[in-house]
Formats: C-alpha cells, sequence, structure tokens
C-alpha cells in the first residue's frame, strides 16, 4: 500500500492505483500533498530531500511533501507524513489544490493534483534520514532571493508554491 498512488481525474475523483515509481516514469496524474509549517517568527520550515531519494534528491522543499495512502484524506496523509518525515504534530489547514506537471531527472515526470496545506508549529524537527537530510527556517523574503539565484536547488513544486504562501500569509 504504501507505494501505491491514487491515480485521479483533473477533478480529483479517484479512478485507480498505481505503482509509485510506475506512476512517475509514465507521468499519469495522481494525488499529493504539500505541507507548509511556520514557526512563531514567522519562517517557513523547510527540508532538504534525502539524497538516494527517487528523485529530487538533495534539493531544498517544503516542510513535508509524499501521497496519501489508498482511502486516505489528503488531509489526512499529511498529517502522517508530517510526522514520520519532520516528527512534527500540528494543525493543518486547507489552502488550495493545483496541478502540475515537471519533467525530473531519469526521464521521470511529476503530474500531481497537489493538495497544500499551512501548520504552525515551534516543535524542533525530528527528520527521518531517508526522507530528509537536513532543515533550516527562512522567511518568504529569504526564501524568493535565494530561489531567484539558485533555482535549481528547489523542486519544482516547491517553486510553483512558494509566490501562492506568500500572497495567502501577506508577503
Amino acid at each position: 500500500m504504501h507505494d501505491q498512488v491514487v491515480l485521479v481525474t483533473e477533478n480529483d475523483e479517484a479512478i485507480g492505483l498505481m505503482p509509485k515509481l510506475e506512476a512517475h516514469e509514465k507521468g499519469v496524474l495522481h494525488r499529493a500533498f504539500s505541507v507548509f509549517i511556520f514557526n512563531s517568527k514567522n519562517e517557513m520550515l523547510l527540508q532538504r530531500r534525502a539524497f538516494g531519494k527517487y528523485h529530487s534528491e538533495g534539493l531544498w522543499s517544503n516542510t513535508c511533501c509524499s501521497h496519501p495512502l489508498p482511502g486516505e484524506s489528503a488531509h489526512d496523509g499529511a498529517l502522517r507524513r508530517l510526522g514520520e518525515e519532520m516528527g512534527i504534530q500540528a494543525e493543518l489547514e486547507f489552502l488550495y489544490t493545483f496541478q502540475y506537471r515537471a519533467d525530473l531527472e531519469n526521464g521521470l515526470t511529476e503530474n500531481e493534483l497537489d493538495h497544500v496545506f499551512l501548520g504552525v508549529s515551534d516543535a524542533v524537527p525530528v527528520i527521518d534520514p531517508a526522507e530528509a537530510s537536513d532543515y533550516k527556517y527562512l522567511t518568504i523574503a529569504e526564501i524568493q532571493a535565494d530561489i531567484a539565484q539558485n533555482p535549481h536547488a528547489y523542486t519544482e513544486w516547491f517553486k510553483i508554491c512558494v509566490p501562492v504562501i506568500a500572497r495567502e500569509i501577506g508577503h
């Protein structure tokens, strides 16, 4: 079950399951989520994806991102993975959903209907080294400046989300 993704229509209707790697090899639209955690200083918690991940290894990204399990809501999946990847529990607010397609290394393609959640926590992350190799806190302005200088250091979905997140939180 953990290596299956939920295939969806553009209206987020589940239409089947597929192994995660196969879905990325074929570029099939599937459900995903992205979590953005801010601390009380209004800094975003970023994670550096673990080296050895099947795509986007070593790139900086939002606090947590993954795929809900079959039968699991995007919200419940986001809560579960936030705990598994970063050792954090937080209330999550749904912000929006967007669809994107991006060609990645190794001939893989992201084609996701991504559910975006926002939360606040001052908990110290306890990262799962299989998922994340590092973490840091940055303000939205610092993130935007660094993406402008080093766009290849960040995941594709993160670069799409940052301007929307900045508007959502009033930056």
